[in-house]
């Protein structure tokens, strides 16, 4: 591993809207290209890495589309759709010559490989990017929730959540110039401000685990390597 590296092993958490670009719908490639250069560039630096992406940019369970769907069915939708987008980060990584695998927590045997803890560490082991679909694979849990459960259970040094800002703000900073940004923050301060980190249930999962959560702008270049290295900006909950 390279000097200098805060972290070992890091779980990248991205909003399926990341994917998106200026697009309002679906997938934007040179965005998808451009995050996969960052990744690439942590990759290459010996950090052992794991991703999660959601799939807000094709289907949502709670989005005004799923409004007439029953709820557990919008949320498979939902799951299958991180399939879609975790499909395109591989075959991006993969151009770029980084090894990537595809884990899904719904059995799909002939896109992808089931989700086995410890194969994924295998596949880390061997410097392979594990890429994590399909959610927990259970409805009413979102990708925040599947991202904390996979750093958990795969040892990752911490979980780091890639947005369109440069932490976490009182409010939006987009919309609000008062906006106060913060460094740091406890769990308990996020949870009791209700600011929207990620959704409670994976914040107290982290509590639980002690699982440190950085939130830094990914469409920021260079910023992620800076991150897995203790530095560059960002807000830290621990």
């Amino acid at each position: 591993m390279s000097e200098g590296l805060k972290y070992r092993r890091v779980l990248l958490k991205l909003s399926g809207e990341g994917l998106m670009g200026d697009k309002a719908f679906g997938l934007c490639t040179d965005t998808v290209d451009r995050i996969a250069n960052e990744i690439k560039t942590v990759h290459d630096m010996g950090v052992e890495l794991c991703l999660v992406i959601g799939a807000g940019n094709i289907f949502r369970g709670v989005s005004d589309a799923a409004a007439s769907i029953e709820r557990t069915s919008a949320d498979y939708m939902g799951m299958l759709a991180t399939v879609m987008n975790a499909l395109a980060m591989q075959s991006a990584l993969e151009a770029k010559g980084v090894k990537t695998r595809v884990q899904s927590a719904i059995p799909m045997d002939t896109v992808c490989e089931p989700f086995i803890r410890r194969r994924a560490e295998r596949h880390l082991s061997k410097n392979r990017v594990v890429i994590f679909a399909a959610g927990t694979g259970n409805p009413y849990f979102t990708t925040d929730t599947a991202a904390a459960l996979r750093a958990i259970e795969l040892g990752c040094d911490a979980l780091l959540k890639g947005t369109q800002v440069d932490g976490v703000y009182s409010a939006d900073p987009k919309k609000d110039p008062n906006a106060v940004r913060y460094d740091t923050l406890a769990y308990q301060d996020v949870l009791a401000r209700d600011l929207r980190v990620m959704d409670t249930s994976a914040i107290a999962l982290a509590r639980d685990n002690k699982l440190p959560i950085l939130v830094f702008a990914l469409h920021t270049s260079g910023s992620f390597a800076e991150v897995v290295s203790g530095r560059g900006t960002f807000t830290s909950v621990q």
